[in-house]
C-alpha cells in the first residue's frame, strides 16, 4: 500500500485475523467499539454482555479505573526499561505480590509476554534444569491429548488439539501424550467428575516405554479450557503428582486460563491442593489490558541454576519485554483490584448459582453435555451430520445478535464471564443462551 494512502475505516482487507474464519467475518463483521465492566458496545450501539471475560482474560471486567490509571501514569513516568543486566522496582514488587498469592512453595517468577511464551519458557527451564543438575538425558516432554498450551512450537508440540498441529510439520522431537480425560460416563457432571483418575496411570506406561531417565517434564492444564472445558476427574491430578515425583519428572501446570480466580482460588493448584514444580500464567495477570505472562517456580528449580561464578548469566533465556514497566504497573493494579473486591475467591461464592443456571439448559435442543466448575462452564451440542462445528458457530453468531458474547470450540459453547458478574447477569446470560439454542435448533 502506498505510504500516502490511508485505508478507509471500513477497509478490512489488510488484517489477517487470528483463529478466525476471515472471509465469513469480513462479509459480516462483528465489531466491538467500547467496553465497561460487564459489557461491550457493538459498532451499532448495542450492549453485549461479556460471557467470556474477553478471551478468558478480563477477570475483573473492563476498563477498571485503578488499572487504567496505573497504565496512564506509568507510560508518562517510564515507558520502558531493559530487563537484561538492569532492573526497575515494579518488576520486583510484582514478583513479590505474585508469590504472595501463589501456592505455598512457589517462590520465584520469570516474566514473559503471553501464555504461549510462558509455556515455551517453562519447557526450556525444565530441560535446562535437568542439564544443570547433570541429568542431561532428560529431554523428553509429555503433554496430553486435547491440551492447549499456546501457539509456540513448544506449546503446539506438547498440545493435543489436532487442527493446531496438523499444518506445521513434525514439531519438536521426543514428545509423547497422555490420554485426555473427557469420558462419556461423566456427562452432565457438576464440578469434578467421578470417573477417570486411572487415566493418570498412563504416565507409567510412557515411563516404561521411554525410561524415566529420558523424561524432563509433564505439562497439563489442571482444567482444560480452550479444548472445550474438560474437568480433571477426582484424584487425577494428585495421582499425576505422585507419579512424576516418584520418577523425578517435573510437573508443570498451565494456568493461563485457571489462574487468578477462575475456579474460586487464586490458582487451580490451590483449588485442587496439588503443588506443581512450575505454573504458567498470563491473561488475568494484567486483566487482559496489556500482554504479559509469567512462569512461577519452586525454589528447587530456581536454585539449581544459581551455581558457578556470580558474574555469569545463569539462564540464557528472556525477552525484550520481560517485566515491561507498563505491564508491571497494569499487573500490580490488577492484583489490587482483585484484592479490594475479593475477586480471587468470588467464583466460589457464585458457583452454585452459576451451576444451577447452566444445568437448566440440559433439556434444550441438541444439548448432549454440560460441564462446570467455579465460574467456567461448557454446553456441548450434537454436531450436524457431515458439518462439524457448524451448529456451534451458528449459536455463536445468533448469541452475538441477541446481545451476549460466548465462545465456541467446535460444537462446544464455553463461557467464563468476568468475576464481577452478578446473579442477575448470570440469569440473563444463560437465559439468552437458552433462547438462542431453541432458535437455531
Amino acid at each position: 500500500m502506498a505510504l500516502d494512502r490511508k485505508p478507509a475505516p471500513n477497509d478490512l482487507r489488510a488484517f489477517w485475523m487470528p483463529f478466525t474464519a476471515n472471509r465469513q467475518f469480513k462479509a459480516s463483521p462483528r465489531m466491538l467499539v467500547e467496553a465497561k465492566d460487564m459489557h461491550y458496545t457493538s459498532a451499532d450501539g448495542r450492549p453485549i454482555l461479556d460471557g467470556t471475560a474477553g478471551l478468558w482474560c478480563c477477570n475483573a471486567g473492563h476498563c477498571r479505573p485503578k488499572i487504567t490509571e496505573a497504565v496512564r501514569a506509568q507510560v508518562g513516568e517510564m515507558d520502558y526499561a531493559p530487563a537484561f543486566q538492569m532492573g526497575h522496582p515494579l518488576a520486583f514488587e510484582l514478583a513479590n505480590r505474585l508469590v504472595d498469592v501463589a501456592p505455598d512453595g512457589i517462590d520465584h517468577v520469570f516474566y514473559t509476554n503471553s501464555g504461549s511464551e510462558a509455556v515455551d519458557t517453562a519447557l526450556k527451564i525444565a530441560l535446562a534444569y535437568h542439564r544443570a543438575r547433570g541429568d542431561a538425558a532428560r529431554t523428553r516432554l509429555i503433554g496430553r491429548e486435547r491440551g492447549y498450551h499456546g501457539v509456540g512450537f513448544g506449546g503446539i508440540s506438547v498440545g493435543g488439539i489436532v487442527n493446531n498441529r496438523r499444518f506445521f510439520g513434525s514439531l519438536l522431537n521426543g514428545v509423547d501424550h497422555l490420554p485426555h480425560t473427557h469420558l462419556a460416563e461423566n456427562a452432565f457432571t457438576r464440578g469434578q467428575p467421578e470417573h477417570g483418575a486411572h487415566l493418570a496411570d498412563d504416565l507409567e506406561r510412557i515411563v516404561a516405554l521411554h525410561g524415566a531417565e529420558t523424561i524432563a517434564a509433564v505439562i497439563v492444564e489442571p482444567m482444560a479450557g480452550s479444548t472445550g472445558v474438560l474437568m480433571p476427574p477426582k484424584g487425577y491430578l494428585q495421582r499425576l503428582r505422585e507419579i512424576t515425583r516418584k520418577h523425578g519428572i517435573l510437573l508443570i501446570f498451565d494456568e493461563v486460563i485457571t489462574g487468578f480466580g477462575r475456579l474460586g482460588s487464586p490458582f487451580a493448584a490451590q483449588h485442587f491442593d496439588v503443588l506443581p514444580d512450575m505454573i504458567t500464567c498470563a491473561k488475568g495477570l494484567t486483566n487482559g489490558v496489556i500482554p504479559m505472562g509469567a512462569v512461577l517456580t519452586t525454589p528447587a528449580i530456581h536454585d539449581a541454576f544459581m551455581q558457578g561464578p556470580e558474574h555469569v548469566i545463569e539462564l540464557f533465556h528472556g525477552y525484550t519485554y520481560s517485566g515491561n514497566p507498563v505491564s508491571c504497573a497494569a499487573a500490580i493494579a490488577t492484583l489490587d483490584t482483585y484484592e479490594d473486591e475479593g475477586l480471587l475467591t468470588r467464583a466460589a461464592r457464585l458457583e452454585h448459582h452459576w451451576q444451577e443456571a447452566l444445568h437448566g439448559l440440559r433439556d434444550h435442543p441438541n444439548v448432549i453435555d454440560i460441564r462446570n466448575m467455579g465460574l467456567i462452564g461448557a454446553v456441548e451440542l450434537s454436531p450436524i451430520d457431515g458439518e462439524p462445528a457448524k451448529r456451534g458457530f451458528e449459536v455463536f453468531k445468533r448469541a452475538y445478535e441477541e446481545g451476549i458474547l460466548i465462545r465456541v470450540t467446535g460444537d462446544t459453547i464455553a463461557m467464563s464471564p468476568p468475576l464481577i458478574i452478578s446473579e442477575d447477569q448470570i440469569d440473563e446470560l444463560i437465559g439468552t443462551l437458552g433462547r438462542v439454542l431453541k432458535a437455531v435448533a
